[in-house]
């Protein structure tokens, strides 16, 4: 059985980015439009954008494959089984 930990696949850095980019984006350009003015500070995008996108992967890096483990559990408790 191979195992997906330590590893990152294209699924998760397409979700890191949506997950990191697009929403911190959009909640500081609500957040700008919230105070009256339309103003982008990129220098607070870019690095909001970078550090959510660095942090999801890490996060993907370093956690099991969820299936991976319920297939291992599964396992363990057929053979628990008389």
């Amino acid at each position: 059985m191979k195992s997906d930990r330590f590893s990152i696949n294209w699924n998760d850095i397409l979700k890191g980015i949506y997950m990191s980019v697009i929403l911190p984006v959009l909640a500081i350009v609500q957040n700008s439009i919230t105070n009256g003015e339309l103003t982008f500070n990129w220098k607070l995008i870019g690095l909001t954008a970078a550090g959510g996108f660095v942090g999801y992967l890490l996060k993907n890096f370093f956690t099991d494959n969820v299936k991976d483990a319920e297939k291992t559990l599964d396992i363990a408790a057929k053979k628990q089984q008389p």
